[in-house]
């Protein structure tokens, strides 16, 4: 198991270790690069393969190449509209009246009709299984106003959650100047939906939707093969290549793979399954510490109290080559000596978790608790022990 924490502070204590929840997506962390023998070398234009608990870049190459995306754009629709659902500005039984621009939308349709009226829920079904340019267009309109906004709230979410090499031009991946997104970034975004949106991710694991009669499935092929496979989106164009976007779930584990710009639907799927089967064959996560759990509670000095607990803001996890867990080394490293106020959540160290000799993660250490000033006669005892311990 992980070598015991270690740690180095002055009048110190350690306070007992708890065992780790599941993470939940980081955002404070950076992690170093893990070797990746045998990793695939696939014929993509761009690919990534991602641990999503971590967040971890397992396999890369060109992933931060912006490129044509076709219909995984979808994604980007999609995640507007479970916000707008789970905000309650939209619900899923709430009708859309059918635009003509929507009818006419070329590619792949759910089959709508102009004038008519379909249910949020029917939509989002039509865009996410049929890939329908049709639904996602009419999904827009409703939830935008208009498409131009609804366009300007994507590229505002796209800067929101760090996508730097993306760019949206219209809701459904339709081929227009400067419409680009990275394979790094598509991950992010897959990543964000299904962490945020757990319940609403289902409609991505549906293989059919039935409408107006016309029965389609789902273009994710994945979901045929391997029952481990949970949804994601397909997009192709001449400009774009075939593209696809996947997640899998297995052993307690959640990968999602990123293939752009290959020339077949059956190299995008054989590819991203290839990433897939890699990811899951030779790597695992452990996880780490809790966030909130009290890693130590040491001397704080000129405060109300002698001591303070501290720990990490969010649960940390790491992922490590299959049996390497046992090469984790845990250290705790204080900012010098802790002097009230403390507030909590004021940075006072970090923790460093080290695979054999490479330090992998560093995340910040933070108080767990407030602790004010003391009295005065406290603050002049503490005072004069800072200067004779210096």
């Amino acid at each position: 198991m992980i070598n015991a924490l270690s740690a180095t502070w002055r009048r110190g204590r350690l306070a007992g270790l708890l065992t780790a929840t599941l993470l939940s997506l980081l955002a404070t962390a950076t992690y170093a690069a893990l070797p990746t023998p045998g990793a695939p070398d696939l014929s993509a234009r761009s690919y990534v393969l991602l641990d999503y608990a971590t967040e971890q870049v397992i396999v890369e190459r060109d992933a931060d190449r912006p490129v044509p995306p076709a219909s995984i754009t979808k994604l980007m629709t999609a995640y507007l509209a479970f916000e707008a659902l789970k905000n309650g500005d939209i619900s899923l039984d709430d009708q859309v009246t059918v635009s003509e621009k929507a009818w006419r939308m070329g590619g792949s349709r759910m089959f709508i009709e102009v004038g008519k009226q379909v249910s949020i829920k029917e939509l989002l079904q039509g865009m996410i299984v049929q890939s329908g340019n049709d639904a996602a267009t009419a999904l827009a309109e409703h939830i935008g106003g208009n498409e131009a906004s609804f366009v300007a709230q994507m590229n505002s979410t796209a800067e929101r959650l760090g996508m730097a090499e993306t760019h949206f031009e219209n809701p459904t991946g339709w081929p227009a100047e400067g419409h680009m997104m990275s394979a790094r970034d598509i991950a992010t975004l897959l990543s964000r939906l299904i962490h945020q949106y757990p319940d609403l991710y289902q409609y991505f694991r549906q293989k059919s939707f039935t409408f107006n009669g016309i029965k389609q499935y789902n273009r994710e092929k994945l979901l045929f093969r391997n029952e481990w496979v949970d949804g994601g989106k397909t997009g192709h164009t001449e400009a774009a290549g075939y593209c696809l976007a996947t997640s899998g779930a297995r052993d307690g584990m959640r990968l999602i793979a990123v293939v752009l710009g290959t020339d077949s639907d059956q190299a995008r799927n054989n590819q991203a399954e290839a990433l897939l089967n890699y990811g899951f064959r030779h790597f695992e996560t452990v996880d780490v510490r809790s966030g909130g759990e009290t890693l130590a509670s040491p001397r704080v000095y000129k405060g109300e109290t002698d001591e303070t607990p501290v720990g990490l803001r969010q649960d940390l996890s790491v992922l490590v080559p299959k049996n390497q867990r046992d090469e984790l080394a845990i250290s705790l490293k204080l900012d010098g000596e802790l002097v009230a106020p403390l507030r909590e959540g004021d940075a006072v160290g970090s923790l460093v978790v080290r695979l054999g000799e490479q330090s992998i993660v560093e995340r910040p250490v933070v108080a767990l608790a407030d602790n004010p000033e003391g009295g005065i006669v406290k603050r002049a005892t503490d005072s004069f022990w800072l200067w004779w311990d210096d």
